[in-house]
């Protein structure tokens, strides 16, 4: 769509207020704003980004138009480029082709640590990107992923999203009440945060945990055989 609308910097107003119109503006935290230059930057749909960034506008830096302007588009990295290592990243790329799911991942740090942290732990090393490469591997880790779109216990609540609750302007953490379930603190707490879960009794608890530990004894298990 945006190739289609834009031809230069006069066609950016019209472009904006399209998306404005046909797309929905409801937000769970009110301060972020919703960039509507955020788009597809190739015809296969499978790479997103800036639609204003020069590299995709003849070498033309239409960033200048954006809510943010393009001195802070330009300078600004998310939490995930500092504390996200390298290889943590290059191994999501191996793992997750997904344009989407791979957002979501790359952006929840405590998901991304926690799971390579445990698998690290049980081979005695954090697997290097390359063995990623192998499917099964590959397979293993991707379905731990996908549990961020697919997770049993994830709550209902449309103001959560990972760890976090919204309230309008203010966000939070969210804490799973232990004391209620009547167990202590979870070894995979953080995973669970990270997947927006909600307990209702010990049992789901239970059954949660045995979810994310089959997952990291497979990985384990298979790494073994291979390397």
């Amino acid at each position: 769509m945006y190739r289609e609308i834009v031809g230069g910097p006069d066609d950016l107003k019209a472009f904006s207020q399209l998306i404005t119109d046909s797309e929905p503006q409801e937000k769970i935290y009110k301060v972020i704003y919703c960039c509507e230059y955020i788009g597809f930057l190739d015809e296969d749909e499978k790479k997103v980004g800036c639609l204003l960034h020069p590299i995709q506008n003849g070498g033309e830096d239409l960033r200048d138009v954006s809510f943010y302007g393009k001195e802070l588009c330009d300078g600004h990295f998310c939490p995930s480029y500092y504390y996200i290592s390298r290889d943590e990243k290059l191994a999501l790329l191996k793992i997750i082709d997904d344009w989407y799911l791979y957002g979501l991942c790359v952006t929840d740090i405590d998901l991304v640590k926690e799971y390579f942290r445990f698998i690290g732990d049980g081979v005695g090393e954090m697997p290097s990107p390359d063995k990623f490469n192998e499917a099964q591997l590959k397979q293993i880790a991707h379905r731990f992923f996908s549990l961020k779109l697919l997770w049993l216990f994830r709550s209902p609540e449309t103001n959560r999203f990972g760890k976090y609750y919204f309230d309008g302007s203010q966000y939070m953490i969210h804490h799973i009440d232990y004391d209620a379930l009547g167990c202590e603190r979870s070894r995979f707490d953080k995973i669970f945060l990270s997947l927006t879960s909600q307990f209702n009794k010990q049992e789901e608890l239970k059954q949660g945990e045995g979810i994310i530990q089959e997952n990291i004894d497979e990985f384990i298990q298979k790494y073994r055989e291979i390397y």
